[in-house]
């Protein structure tokens, strides 16, 4: 399922965004009556999904590197003394 199919703004959304849109999109599907719309909202629902879980890997990343510097700094002042 490739997310380029969604449009442009789903790329630009946050992730707390991403995820109201994605559990609104879930509670319209628990009370959906017509399949065939069903199987629409659904393929979209898994490419948010995948949308929001390549945001979450990227900001996890962004934290560690973060993260690894503080310790490198605090590592640094500690030798020093």
């Amino acid at each position: 399922m490739k997310d380029k199919n969604l449009p442009n703004d789903y790329n630009l959304l946050s992730l707390e965004e991403l995820i109201f849109k994605t559990n609104k999109m879930i509670e319209d599907l628990e009370n959906e009556k017509d399949l065939e719309k069903s199987i629409e909202n659904y393929q979209t629902l898994l490419k948010l999904n995948n949308i929001i879980e390549k945001k979450f890997q990227k900001q996890a990343k962004i934290i560690s590197e973060e993260t690894k510097e503080k310790i490198k700094k605090i590592t640094l002042k500690i030798n020093e003394k």
